[in-house]
């Protein structure tokens, strides 16, 4: 399938490292027979941790990586010595990243648990954290037990399967059906270069642009596979871009001019995007009707009754570069507003 380097959703098993056990040891130096507890405390396990990184853009490197276990912390010694500490595993995801923590409930039903995301370059997010060390036996030492034996075991680590996913982030996502022009609009707007062809599902994978606008400003911009009448229960590609709109400022819908029924084709559209997730009708939208190189400002009059009510509306040709100013400036408008 093309689009094979583009992962977004993978399942990994974790481990964290157990803490390493407090010593029980007593000093032994020459003309002292019966010398103190002088054990050291145990090193902490290692965690297992999510880290933002902008280098990366999808979860392809964990596809065949889905084990990380850390190392458990090293045991304390004489001389209160204390034990080394383990490692973190540190796993670089793409900023978007969503974790979520697979559980079973007490009738064996599995559900997920939100671990939280990463959104940030440097952030990170602690899965799973190590087992604290034990304290040695120097640290039991009281006026009543001047020669404690008791040491404190390393904590366990903690195991688990998380599901990450990423969201795209963009401040602009294009929602539309296959074949509406949106690869073609991306390729105009920004140095992107989506693959561009006329027949459904060219676009497998998010595309991103950056679109610059007017001043030195400029905007990030997704190409979304395209959606088709049923995706929110798993028809044509699914669900599985849908939540890539998730994170998307502004919607711009896109419905070619050679629509046989353009309000009909939004309200499809949108019916799609409200039964995924019903949030998703919280964000700005606009309309581009595309394809507007066959048509001339006479058949655009005649298309005007039948566009949506409610929607800010602009007829573009990505194509002739028909309007494209006028849509960037009003895509940048709508991220201010």
């Amino acid at each position: 399938m093309a689009g094979s380097n583009f992962v977004d959703y993978v399942k990994i098993f974790a481990r964290s490292g157990h803490g390493g056990a407090g010593s029980a040891h007593f000093r032994r130096e020459k003309f002292v027979a019966f010398g103190g507890p002088d054990g050291g405390d145990g090193g902490k396990g290692g965690s297992i941790v999510l880290q933002g990184d902008s280098q990366y853009w999808t979860l392809i490197h964990l596809k065949y990586q889905r084990h990380q276990f850390a190392e458990d912390g090293q045991c304390g010694s004489g001389a209160r010595s204390s034990g080394k500490d383990a490692k973190d595993i540190v796993i670089p995801v793409p900023l978007g990243t969503v974790a979520k923590q697979v559980l079973t409930d007490e009738n064996g039903e599995t559900y997920t648990e939100y671990a939280g995301e990463v959104t940030e370059h440097g952030q990170r997010l602690v899965l799973l954290k190590g087992g604290r060390g034990g304290l040695g036996n120097w640290h039991f030492k009281t006026p009543t037990n001047q020669a404690p034996r008791y040491a404190q075991p390393g904590e366990d680590g903690a195991e688990g399967t998380f599901i990450l996913e990423l969201k795209v982030l963009a401040d602009v996502g294009l929602v539309g059906f296959p074949n509406a022009g949106k690869s073609t609009l991306l390729a105009a707007v920004s140095a992107a270069k989506p693959k561009i062809a006329d027949y459904a599902f060219t676009t497998l994978e998010p595309n991103l642009g950056i679109v610059e606008v007017r001043d030195g400003h400029s905007f990030v911009m997704a190409d979304i596979p395209g959606i088709i009448e049923g995706a929110h229960e798993g028809r044509g590609l699914g669900t599985r871009f849908l939540r890539h709109i998730e994170r998307n400022s502004v919607l711009l819908f896109m419905i070619p001019a050679d629509s046989d029924d353009i309000a009909r084709d939004y309200e499809v559209l949108l019916g799609e995007l409200t039964q995924y997730n019903p949030e998703l009708l919280d964000k700005q939208r606009l309309l581009a009707v595309t394809k507007c190189d066959m048509i001339d400002e006479e058949l655009e009059q005649q298309l005007q009754p039948s566009l949506p009510e409610g929607i800010p509306t602009l007829f573009i040709s990505s194509v002739s570069g028909y309007h494209i100013t006028e849509l960037k400036d009003m895509l940048w408008r709508a991220l201010h507003e």
